[in-house]
């Protein structure tokens, strides 16, 4: 089955409508996470997502080529470990569909495939339930929890912590 989804690499090209979009995401987004919403902190967003250390994709729906959503793989660490993080969120208007469930299953089946990670992990605050039934639902199990994990919108938040491996991964 085709998916509804397709992902790439974020471009300069992307800066106009991705920030439109996340600025009427605003509701969806907050308290989660803190995305560009100018020009300027896309930019920065755009230079973090160097290609070595850390990648963010854009998801289109491939019919309407609108923004599902971004995923973004960081702080990915070669050598003996392989692994990194995996963060993402979903556009207001694109959400209950099932699309991010597609955009970050794709983006997996890249880091273990392509990138050729051994593991992943995404960090999500406890109270936020879409971001945790979809990682549960692509079969990351839960690790732990760490108190006051990850500092968003200047607050520092606590995160659980879940992780899939490449061999446990059905693409």
């Amino acid at each position: 089955m085709l998916s509804r989804v397709v992902i790439r690499l974020v471009h300069a090209s992307d800066a106009a409508e991705l920030i439109a979009a996340n600025l009427a995401s605003i509701e969806l987004h907050e308290p989660w996470v803190s995305p560009c919403r100018d020009h300027a902190s896309f930019l920065g967003y755009l230079t973090r997502c160097d290609g070595d250390r850390s990648i963010g994709f854009i998801a289109r729906e491939r019919e309407s080529g609108k923004i599902v959503g971004i995923v973004n793989v960081s702080e990915i660490v070669r050598g003996f470990f392989q692994s990194a993080y995996m963060g993402y969120y979903g556009m207001a208007g694109m959400n209950g569909r099932g699309l991010m469930s597609e955009a970050v299953s794709l983006v997996v089946s890249h880091a273990f495939g392509e990138l050729g990670l051994h593991r992943l992990e995404a960090n999500i605050q406890p109270g936020n339930a879409p971001s945790r039934a979809l990682v549960k639902r692509l079969g990351f199990r839960q690790e732990g929890y760490s108190p006051r994990y990850l500092k968003i919108d200047g607050e520092w938040r606590d995160h659980e912590r879940w992780a899939i491996l490449a061999d446990e991964w059905r693409s």
